[in-house]
């Protein structure tokens, strides 16, 4: 996974546990996109303040999901739903009467949960 992608993402998961600094470096520095120095300007702070502050909330992101684990879960959790999404589809389509049914049940629930989790 792209670092910057990754980091994105353990932020979504753990970003109330950061220092609200460490929220804003993260938010600008990552997901907007913005240079160390243009956070810099507008958290009135040195670059070299914003660089500490991202190392910082970087490794805390890390260690969360280290012992929390969410965001594994939260991406094992999806690949089983799109795993029970599509035999679904294919088992609605091969069978009739009950089992077509019972399957586009599965398939329905599936997708719902799929689409809460998103």
């Amino acid at each position: 996974m792209e670092k910057n992608l990754e980091i994105s993402l353990l932020f979504d998961f753990y970003s109330k546990l950061l220092t609200p600094t460490q929220q804003e470096a993260v938010s600008l520095y990552y997901n907007d996109d913005l240079s160390l120095q243009e956070t810099a300007d507008i958290l009135k702070m040195s670059r070299q303040g914003v660089r500490d502050a991202l190392n910082r909330a970087k490794k805390s992101l890390y260690t969360f999901e280290e012992n929390l684990g969410l965001c594994e879960r939260f991406s094992k959790t999806q690949q089983g739903l799109q795993l029970i999404i599509e035999n679904a589809m294919e088992l609605t389509k091969l069978a009739d009467g009950k089992a077509s049914e019972l399957s586009h049940d599965i398939l329905n629930t599936a997708q719902n949960l799929y689409e809460q989790e998103v």
